[in-house]
Order: C-alpha cells, then sequence, then structure tokens
C-alpha cells in the first residue's frame, strides 16, 4: 500500500529542465553556516535554459534580490510541498507581469510578491522561466528547493525527482576523527582530536582508547559521469552490532540550518576547509535529522576488550558502503583536572541558558538557543585612541565561533555627535544595525570570532548616471552602512528599477514601463536610501 501511494506521489511531479539532470549539489550538504537546501542542477555552464515547473500549482510567492535566491518563483502544490527556483535571470511573460503589477501598485523595486491560488495558476511542465546566475550563484545553475506548505521546513526535492536522477555509484568515506569528550578520555594515547585515513574498507591496524569517546566521519557521495561529490544522506555509526547513530537528512526546519556548525565540526573546517561530521551530538543541537543513543552516539571504552566499530554509509538510491576498523580498550593515566571544550581564561557561556558578558562600555547577549554546547570567552579589547574615535573595538572569541541564532551587542558611545540616529554596529565592514537608547547603540550579532564597534554615517550614497536613452541605467555605491533601498519616477509616478546583479546598478527598460514613446521630455527622479536614513536624489530630464 505504502509503495503505491509513493508511486502516485512521484508520480505528479516531473524535471524542471528539458534535458538529462546533472547534479552540482545535493540537498543537505554541509556548508558554513547552513545545509544546502536544495539541489543544484547543471545548466552546461550557461544562462538561459528553459525551466519548467515540476508539478500542477499555483505561483504563490516572487522574490527578487531577497535571501541571496536573486530571481526566484515558488510555487505552491495540492500535495503540500512548495517548490522554489533559484538563482533565474528571467521570468515568464505572464509571471513578470504579475510581478510588475505587484510592485508598481506597492510602488517597490526590491518584490517579495505575494499571490492568490487564481492569480497565476500554472501546470506540470510549464515555461516559467530562464536560468541564470543572480543573487548568491558563483555560476550558472538552477536551485531547486521543496518545501512543507504548512511547517516550511525544508524537504530533499531527490525525493520528488529520483526516478529522473540516475546514480549507481555508492558513498565513499575518506576518513575519522576521533574526539575525547572530556578531560578523563584518550585516543591513541592522545588527549586532543585526532584524524585517520580509509585507505580501505576495512582498516587492518588497531586503535586504542579510554574514556569517552565521539567520532565524526569525512565522507562524499558521488554520481557517474559527474566530477562532483555530494552529501552523504544516511550515517549509521554501529559499536559491536549496535547502532548508536544514525543521520538521514530527509527534512530541515529553516530555523535550525546553522546547527550545520554543531553537527560538522566547525574548528576544522575553518582551518583544513573539510566538513568531519560528527556520529555524536552535542546537547544543545536539536536538528530532527540526528539520532542518537542514550548516550548521545559517545562511545564510552570502559573495558579492556576489542570493541568493532563499522560505519553504514547510504544514498538515496540505496547505494551502500561500509568501512569498519577495531579500537581495542586500554587505560590511560588522567590528567588531574581540565575539562575538553571549555578550557580557557574567559568566562564560560552555558547552551541551557541566556548568557550575558560585560566589560566598560559593552555589553554582550547571547540568548538560550545559540549555542549547541558550553564555550569559554576569549574576549579582547582594542582601545581606540583617536580623538573622535565613537567606540573601542570588542572580540569575544580568539577563532570564529558562529552562533544558531543572533545574539546582541551594546556599545557605549564615546564621543558626542550630532545626530545619535546615524551610529551604527559595525563588524569588519558589515552594518549589524543599531538603536541608540541613553548613550549605547544595540545591534545584531551573528559570530563571537569578529571585532565589533560603532561607525557613524551622516553621508548620503553617491549616485552616477550611466545611460539615459530607452534603457536607463544608474549607479550607486554607499561605501559606510550600506544601501537599503531606492526608488524612482517618472514625470512624478512610480517607475521600476531592477538591480543589475553583481553590480552596484540599476536598469529601467522604457519599453516595459507605462511611459508611452512619443519623442517627448520627461523628469526622471532617481533616489536612494541608505541604512542609516541618508537619501540621494538625482533628478535630469530624459527624452522618450
Amino acid at each position: 500500500m505504502l509503495s503505491t501511494v509513493l508511486g502516485i506521489l512521484l508520480s505528479i511531479f516531473s524535471p524542471p529542465v528539458d534535458y538529462p539532470i546533472s547534479l552540482a549539489g545535493n540537498f543537505g550538504e554541509p556548508r558554513p553556516n547552513h545545509f544546502h537546501g536544495g539541489l543544484d542542477v547543471k545548466t552546461d555552464g550557461v544562462e538561459g535554459k528553459h525551466i519548467y515547473s515540476i508539478a500542477d500549482g499555483y505561483v504563490s510567492r516572487v522574490t527578487v534580490g531577497l535571501y541571496g535566491f536573486g530571481n526566484a518563483v515558488y510555487i505552491t502544490h495540492p500535495s503540500g510541498q512548495t517548490s522554489v527556483y533559484c538563482h533565474l535571470k528571467s521570468f515568464s511573460p505572464r509571471i513578470k507581469a504579475a510581478l510588475r503589477r505587484y510592485q508598481y501598485t506597492h510602488e517597490t523595486c526590491v518584490a517579495d510578491a505575494r499571490f492568490s491560488p487564481l492569480d497565476v495558476p500554472v501546470s506540470q511542465g510549464q515555461f516559467i522561466a530562464l536560468s541564470g546566475n543572480t543573487g548568491h550563484s558563483t555560476a550558472p545553475h538552477l536551485h531547486l528547493e521543496m518545501h512543507d506548505t504548512r511547517t516550511w521546513d525544508m524537504l530533499d526535492p531527490y525525493h520528488y525527482l529520483s526516478e529522473f536522477i540516475n546514480d549507481t555509484v555508492p558513498p565513499r568515506a575518506h576518513g575519522f576523527m576521533a574526539c575525547p569528550t572530556d578531560a578523563g578520555s584518550s585516543f591513541n594515547g592522545g588527549r586532543g582530536k585526532q584524524v585517520f585515513g580509509f585507505p580501505s574498507h576495512q582498516l587492518s591496524r588497531s586503535f586504542t582508547a579510554w574514556g569517552r569517546i565521539g567520532f565524526a566521519l569525512y565522507a562524499d557521495d558521488y554520481m557517474q559521469e559527474s566530477y562532483n561529490h555530494y552529501g552523504v544522506r544516511q550515517t549509521i555509526l554501529m559499536v559491536d552490532g549496535r547502532e548508536v547513530f544514525h543521520s538521514d537528512i530527509d527534512r530541515i526546519p529553516v530555523e535550525l540550518t546553522r546547527l550545520v556548525n554543531s553537527w560538522g565540526d566547525y574548528d576544522y573546517w575553518l582551518h583544513h576547509r573539510v566538513w568531519y561530521m560528527r556520529s555524536f551530538v552535542e546537547p544543545g543541537n536539536g536538528l530532527p535529522i540526528l539520532h542518537a543513543d542514550e548516550q548521545r552516539g559517545v562511545i564510552d571504552f570502559s573495558e579492556e576488550r576489542d570493541y568493532h566499530l563499522e560505519y553504514i554509509l547510504r544514498d538515496y538510491k540505496g547505494n551502500e558502503s561500509h568501512y569498519s576498523f577495531v579500537v581495542t580498550g586500554k587505560p590511560y593515566p588522567a590528567p588531574t583536572a581540565g575539562n575538553v571544550g571549555t578550557q580557557g581564561e574567559g568566562p564560560v557561556f552555558h547552551w541551557n541558558q541566556t548568557n550575558t558578558y560585560s566589560q566598560p562600555g559593552m555589553q554582550l547577549v547571547v540568548p538560550y538557543g545559540s549555542l549547541a554546547r558550553d564555550f569559554c570567552l576569549r574576549p579582547s579589547v582594542k582601545e581606540c585612541n583617536q580623538l573622535n574615535a565613537f567606540s573601542d573595538m570588542y572580540c569575544f572569541h580568539d577563532c570564529s565561533l558562529p552562533l544558531i541564532t543572533d545574539g546582541k551587542v551594546s556599545i557605549y558611545v564615546q564621543c558626542p555627535v550630532e545626530d545619535s540616529s546615524k551610529l551604527y554596529v559595525t563588524s569588519n565592514g558589515k552594518f549589524m544595525g543599531g538603536d541608540y537608547n541613553d548613550g549605547w547603540v544595540t545591534g545584531r550579532l551573528r559570530e563571537l570570532g569578529e571585532w565589533y564597534e560603532l561607525a557613524y554615517d551622516d553621508k548620503a550614497p553617491r549616485i552616477n548616471p550611466i545611460s539615459l536613452g530607452e534603457r536607463i541605467v544608474i549607479s550607486s555605491y554607499d561605501a559606510e552602512s550600506g544601501i537599503a533601498s531606492w526608488t524612482a519616477s517618472i514625470d512624478g509616478r512610480f517607475v521600476v528599477f531592477d538591480a543589475i546583479e553583481k553590480s552596484s546598478s540599476f536598469v529601467c527598460d522604457l519599453r516595459e514601463t507605462w511611459l508611452p514613446k512619443t519623442g517627448k521630455s520627461h523628469q526622471l527622479v532617481f533616489s536612494v536610501t541608505d541604512n542609516r536614513n541618508n537619501t540621494q536624489t538625482y533628478e535630469t530630464t530624459i527624452t522618450y
């Protein structure tokens, strides 16, 4: 019965392209600070490939310039899912017309347009867009996501398109990492993390361990006729024939995507650009794709005997590989003091509470749910001795330490300013917000290992006209708080200017506007506002 229902479900979906699917990336691949949320479908390295709706439904949303997706189309399906097509070059005429109606009705250039089921219905296989390279994309491709429409959890698109993807190659492990989890534990006589390669599926050498040890795995999946490597769908760790850990990357709540830094060893990735994914679960990691025994996957080597460990790797198609090795329990002298993972000279932040830390002129708040395990801060201050400096600089860790959810940092203003609303928190040149209250400016904080200070922006963005013909192109740049919004009008009536991807320019094709071509003169007004509400306006006369 279940197989019949699954067959019916899969039959209502079809490929988003009209050629054999080849993947550049799959669902759930670990990336810094996020999981890859969909499938990257290759487009032969070019833009302009036709993209089709994978099932019946309706266009529920179109976004322009949001979330790194570039141009994106959301299609809601009656089966309970919403498919999302990202990095698009352009939309089909019907979708573009609906988008323009929304933009002109709401007088907005950056769009998050929402539609009802009757506005733009689509059929399975209907043309919806041309592929592109917009947003946070480094090469032309289609990024396809699937979401549960009700919860907005990210789903694996492979599940709905598997019959159109050819894969007979099993995953492959490259190495494992041993991680003593407390000061009394050791592996091969060492107290710290160690990595070992997998030259074969069954290692002939024996390892020694004592105490509580967690393991992590460096592995990739592969497909024939492709040089790419992918994330592994399922990873199982067995000890003496008993399962202690099992990951199955089928559904990821979007609000938990930053927990990839907890499942993967982020510190190791930071230095080596390789992800070792933990086969144990840190106490604050609530990812539902991770399943472990009562010890959270940590193995207690407390007996002087051989422990037989086996990794089982499996992809969506069921291709499977096995890797095994033996660890011999052998006592090792325990140190007198210490606690692995929290050693240091600063205060300890705990994963299961809201944490605060303050110094003269600064206060840090890291809310509950922002850490997956306890961390010891290693704060630093750079005192600014310049006459008109707005604040000192503050850092809270000696290497990168991203949070799961945003924290807040408040910094005291050290010198008088003409307009307190122009103050903001900056981190390595990034605008981090700025709410002023009684001499303090509060901004958001995503990373404890960066430097934070106050900056002041009372300068409007610069505007430079590039072309004022039938296709108007205007560039704008703001070197301080950054551009927040832009708007334009012709003869006092709103007109859309689209951002030109991967540039500082904006374009308006007059042939696509409400303005008829009469050869008469018109007054163009183009305004740009930065994140501190400084506005620059450019006015000129055009003939069209």
